[in-house]
């Protein structure tokens, strides 16, 4: 905070404004509708950010634990994991319309291979020993999931869903941007409209501030308790 004090008093403060200027810009923004724009780019997020999770480490599983299905279909996964954010976002748009849906399917699609590839390489490192110990003692399927393949893929949950909380709201902000009519994306395009630095600030900071959060308060205890059963 010192730090940007002092540098906002040599720069212009226009340019970078200060820490209070970013706060009379919060408490501005606060009366204008700050909560709802706030409120819908997490909804969107969460929305994204689970199908995301879902979907994903559904296919990277199964690629994961089937050599043929790997064989026919990693490079497609491959393939998607290099297709610009942007292509399709605007893709979606065009063919969906400026939706909710629309607009959600793109952050998602854009998300499903990096959780594709890697749960792939958690079930591809699973344990053989502790699989054969399941077969020999005959635990019912629901056990194996259960008690030795979801402990053991746990890491690579947390891993998938760390990056792609970081990668999902970042490509919501520029879903917002192009075509939503509320949300942080939209207001912060509406600042730079106007050459507002503060009123950036104030959406970027508080934003973040709310993912740092999440991952504080949710990913971090439970990566933590997922790894108990190695100790």
């Amino acid at each position: 905070m010192a730090v940007w004090t002092l540098a906002s008093a040599l720069i212009q403060s226009d340019l970078l404004p200060s820490p209070l200027a970013v706060w009379e810009a919060f408490q501005r923004e606060l009366r204008l509708g700050y909560i709802e724009d706030m409120a819908a780019t997490l909804g969107r997020v969460a929305a994204a950010f689970l199908l995301a999770m879902t979907i994903g480490s559904a296919i990277g599983i199964w690629l994961g634990t089937t050599p043929a299905a790997d064989r026919l279909l990693w490079s497609w996964v491959i393939f998607f994991l290099n297709v610009p954010a942007l292509v399709t976002i605007v893709l979606c748009y065009v063919w969906f319309g400026l939706t909710e849906a629309a607009a959600v399917t793109a952050v998602a699609l854009n998300k499903i291979p990096n959780v594709a590839a890697t749960l792939r390489e958690g079930a591809r490192s699973l344990s053989t020993d502790l699989a054969e110990m399941a077969q020999l003692y005959e635990l019912p399927r629901s056990a194996r999931l259960r008690h030795v393949i979801l402990p053991q893929l746990a890491p690579f949950f947390a891993a998938a869903a760390r990056n792609g909380l970081a990668l999902v709201w970042k490509i919501v902000l520029v879903v917002e941007l192009l075509g939503r009519p509320n949300g942080v994306g939209f207001e912060i395009h509406s600042q730079f409209q106007l050459f507002d630095v503060a009123g950036i600030f104030a959406y970027a900071l508080g934003f973040i501030v709310i993912v740092q959060a999440i991952e504080w308060l949710i990913l971090a205890p439970w990566e933590t308790a997922t790894r108990r059963w190695r100790r």
